[in-house]
């Protein structure tokens, strides 16, 4: 004898037949996360420039100056997946309580040293815990959503929202860095991202009822953990972010040296606007699409169009061109980000998942941290312009390896079990 047992629907978990912002933060509780999460993200995109107007006031070198913000760069890069493990393991609030503590403490001491001029191997001992303690913020509120839409379709439309957020987040951050440094005094700005990130850090690891369940720890039953890395397909992302990371990285400093080079240095700011401007708004766009095609297909064709875009950079020769040509390489950046993170919710379990999202955070980080080093040494050594082959190279490179093994990419098929709140039938033998 065969019985239908139905479970009562969700209203957590509940999918829209389309996906849309209005239905995405409406979800229960996503505020109580969102929030503090904005907030305390928000130092992030002001550390790097803080370190560099503090340290070149206080030794007058932009060499040592970009040094120091280097070293605070790759130590994150590194750290990262680290820290996002140990908040699978035991919990984003055992991480963040002691890291922000850290950063801060760390942060306060760079600020001390800068100051009283302090020999550059003390800057770096400073920057390195610096940047290894940084919050991984970002990555946690994506794990979050994870835990809030399962097996959703209002997860890409998720994905495209952090999308916005962070680009919203690096063009206040380094305004608010440069105000702060500029008008009050060249510490006031990594005071200030110490502050936010205590207080943000603090008020975020205070929601601990909308973190995603530990994977092991006390009380619990022992489960094994794997990283997020042994999955194929997030070493396959890991590449295509670095590309990513390139584009950002090439582009802050050629747009810095072509405005230079026609003898308007503050067009900079407006051309790296523009593209800003062209992420966000298919940040925007993307979120409010229902996608029919698959992600691993939309990877693959968004990261072409950025690899096409990004080839075409270094023939520009005014600054309307290049104006266009950057919107169009932000528009490109967005959809491939998006979809990435999208495809971690398929391949990563969700015992894995904060780590996969700050491998992700850190392939991007360190692909910036290496194409600003050779883009550097592009325009100095060859012709103005030289820099955007960085992007172009790191677009292609990255864009042969998603051919080659796009095959990694494929999603596990999730399982589906009869549990309190998922709305299903199933189909239950009862004797």
């Amino acid at each position: 004898m065969v019985a239908t047992v139905t479970t009562e629907p969700s209203k957590n978990t509940a999918a829209p037949s389309r996906p849309g912002y209005g239905q995405l933060l409406r979800t229960r509780g996503a505020w109580t996360f969102l929030l503090p999460g904005f907030a305390a993200r928000q130092p992030f995109a002001m550390l790097t420039l803080s370190i560099v107007l503090l340290v070149r006031h206080t030794t007058g070198s932009y060499g040592v100056a970009g040094a120091a913000a280097a070293v605070t760069g790759t130590s994150m890069a590194l750290f990262a997946p680290y820290s996002g493990r140990l908040a699978d393991r035991y919990g984003q609030r055992a991480v963040l309580i002691p890291g922000v503590l850290v950063h801060t403490l760390s942060a306060l001491a760079l600020t001390a040293l800068a100051l009283s001029h302090a020999p550059l191997w003390a800057l770096f001992a400073a920057a390195v815990p610096t940047g290894a303690s940084v919050p991984q913020i970002g990555p946690m509120v994506r794990a979050r959503w994870g835990v809030r839409l399962q097996d959703s379709p209002l997860m890409a439309t998720a994905a495209a929202f952090e999308s916005v957020t962070d680009e919203l987040t690096f063009v206040v951050g380094p305004l608010l860095a440069t105000a702060l440094c500029t008008t009050v005094a060249p510490a006031a700005g990594l005071v200030a991202e110490a502050a936010l990130t205590l207080v943000g850090g603090l008020l975020f690891a205070a929601r601990k009822s909308t973190q995603p369940p530990v994977t092991g720890g006390s009380g619990q039953a022992r489960v094994e953990h794997v990283s997020a890395l042994r999955v194929p397909g997030v070493r396959v992302l890991v590449v295509t972010f670095l590309g990513i990371g390139s584009v950002f990285g090439g582009m802050q400093v050629s747009l810095a040296a072509f405005s230079q080079s026609i003898g308007e240095p503050g067009m900079n700011g407006a051309l790296y606007g523009t593209f800003a401007a062209g992420n966000m708004l298919s940040g925007v766009a993307c979120g409010a699409i229902a996608w029919k095609a698959a992600p691993q297909r939309r990877l693959v064709l968004g990261y072409a169009a950025l690899a096409l875009a990004a080839s075409a950079l270094w023939t520009a020769h005014s600054a309307l061109v290049l104006a266009g040509l950057g919107l169009l390489v932000g528009m490109c950046i967005a959809p491939a980000l998006i979809t990435g993170y999208t495809l971690v919710e398929g391949l990563v379990p969700g015992g894995a998942r904060t780590e996969a999202f700050t491998w992700l955070t850190g392939a991007v980080a360190l692909g910036q941290a290496a194409a600003v080093t050779v883009a550097g040494q592009l325009e100095d050594r060859l012709w103005n312009g030289a820099g955007f082959l960085v992007p172009m190279a790191g677009t292609v490179l990255a864009l042969a390896t998603l051919l080659a093994l796009r095959s990694m990419l494929i999603t596990r098929v999730p399982t589906r079990t009869v549990t309190r709140g998922v709305g299903h039938r199933v189909v239950v033998p009862v004797d």
